[in-house]
């Protein structure tokens, strides 16, 4: 029986989803050059040699401009593959092609390395549909990184990638959420 903070993810997830399609191509341009600055900045600010991230899906905001510059700067990429297990794979995905994951979501293609590769990073970089000015992140409802976070003994800094209007006062939570340590928006990067 789905309980009322289930109702609550739901209905807010769907406005979100909306709205993120509803962005024109100059607003996602213009977003995706200020994630890319503050990314580059926050990385640049932890001396990270080594970052967890996604590959970002169309309506996502963009992560590829700033992974090029990763690459381009020796920092070592894991991405997040997934698993039918619930649990995320990891690969720097070596052989440079990308496949559409269990959920639909875009995956690189390579080795495998395993769960606990994530543990290597100096940061991760996690996709959200909302954040609260408390860390409170609220993702798309398949737990792949609440179950990632809550399983690592010593987790570097968490930042979630989201749009400015999807820092929001109110995020409903369940005890199995994990909080992030900041956010990372167009126009910001905030640490909680």
């Amino acid at each position: 029986m789905p309980s009322q903070v289930d109702h609550q993810k739901r209905a807010l997830r769907a406005e979100l989803r909306e709205r993120r399609q509803n962005l024109t191509a100059s607003e996602r341009e213009n977003a995706s050059i200020g994630i890319t600055n503050n990314l580059i900045a926050l990385v640049t600010a932890l001396s990270a040699s080594s970052v967890a991230c996604y590959l970002s899906s169309p309506n996502e905001p963009d992560t590829r401009p700033f992974l090029n510059w990763a690459l381009a700067h020796d920092i070592r990429v894991l991405f997040p593959i997934s698993r039918e297990d619930g649990l995320l794979d990891w690969t720097v995905g070596e052989s440079g092609t990308e496949v559409e994951g269990l959920y639909g979501m875009p995956e690189p293609v390579g080795e495998p390395l395993g769960p606990i590769a994530i543990n290597e990073v100096d940061l991760i970089l996690v996709p959200a549909a909302a954040v609260s000015p408390d860390g409170m992140r609220m993702g798309w409802g398949r737990g792949f990184f609440d179950k990632t976070l809550g399983s690592m003994e010593k987790c570097p800094p968490v930042y979630a990638i989201v749009f400015d209007n999807e820092v929001q006062p109110d995020v409903p939570h369940e005890k199995h959420d994990q909080r992030v340590n900041g956010v990372v928006t167009p126009s910001n990067i905030v640490e909680f």
